[in-house]
Formats: C-alpha cells, structure tokens, sequence
C-alpha cells in the first residue's frame, strides 16, 4: 500500500495576516510561521514584510506585516485557536483592543467561505480587511487574482479604493 502524503489531505487554502510591532518583529513573524507548520498548516507563498504605522494610534511602534498563503485540513475554528495559541506561545498579552504586540494572527480569507454567526469567534473573511493597506499590498503580492469573498471584488479595485494617504505610509521592506 502507499504511504499518503499528509499534504493530499490539506484541502483548505486561507489567507493569514501576520504582524508585530514589539520586540525582534520579523523574527517574531518567522517564529510565526514555524510554529504554523507544526500544526499541520503547509505554507504555499509568503509576501515580503510591509512596515506600515500602528492603527488607530500611529504614536506606538510601527508594524512589521506580511500575508502567508497557506494549505490545510483544519477547520476554520480550529486554525482560529491555533493562530490564539501561537500568538499566547510568542508572548501577546491581550490588555486592551489595538494594543501592541509581539505577535497577531489573523484568518483573512478561508477558502472563499462567508461566515457571520451571531456570537461567533470568528468573521470570515475578516471584516477591516479591505479598508487595511498592511493586509491587501501582501495580499495582492501573493495572490494577484484574490477577489473579496463576500463582496467579489478584486484585490486591485479594494487597494484603489484606500485613500492615497494610506498607500503613502506603508512601505514594503
């Protein structure tokens, strides 16, 4: 009999935003997605790092950002507690809303699916998405034909709709 590659069973793709604006923040980001690995998540593509000012207050410590691409058999809420775990394991304190932190994890998009349970831990994809420039410049490098889930529009309409001053104050590094 032959032995299956774990990687047929990968069947979900998803979209991650990865950032940190504490500490070593691109070895927080690649810590990051080591760990990912672990948990059975295969990492297809990866963005460049984007230095981009902290939202909402651009007095903290500006953000490194990157987008992965990845594979995997999780299911959305599970792949949700494995980005919290990964998150806790780098050493986010969660003290209050928009603080800064060593690491964040967030599902973007999850095979395409739409999901807006009342009282649920999760929004897919992800609601501020397509106002956030540090998410759709990585996310147009990785994948240039991505369209918004929900709404169907394209990466290039959802960057040309951010404000000029917004595309001004991030920079790919």
């Amino acid at each position: 009999m032959k032995k299956q590659d774990i990687s047929e069973n990968l069947a979900n793709l998803a979209y991650l935003a990865l950032g940190s604006n504490l500490g070593n923040k691109i070895n927080n980001i690649e810590i990051a997605k080591v760990e990912l690995e672990k948990y059975k998540i295969k990492i297809l593509k990866s963005s460049s790092n984007y230095i981009s000012e902290s939202w909402p207050d651009p007095s903290m410590p500006n953000y490194i950002n990157t987008i992965i691409k990845i594979k995997t058999s999780l299911a959305p809420l599970e792949l949700l507690k494995i980005c919290n775990l990964i998150e806790l394991k780098l050493g986010r304190v969660r003290v209050q809303k928009n603080s800064p932190r060593t690491c964040d994890i967030d599902i973007i998009d999850y095979d395409k699916k739409v999901l807006n349970e009342k009282n649920s831990q999760l929004i897919l994809p992800h609601p501020r998405m397509s106002k956030r420039n540090f998410v759709l410049l990585p996310l147009f490098e990785v994948d240039k034909s991505w369209k918004h889930p929900k709404s169907k529009t394209n990466i290039v309409n959802l960057i040309n709709s951010l404000p000029v001053r917004d595309l001004r104050s991030i920079k790919q590094i």
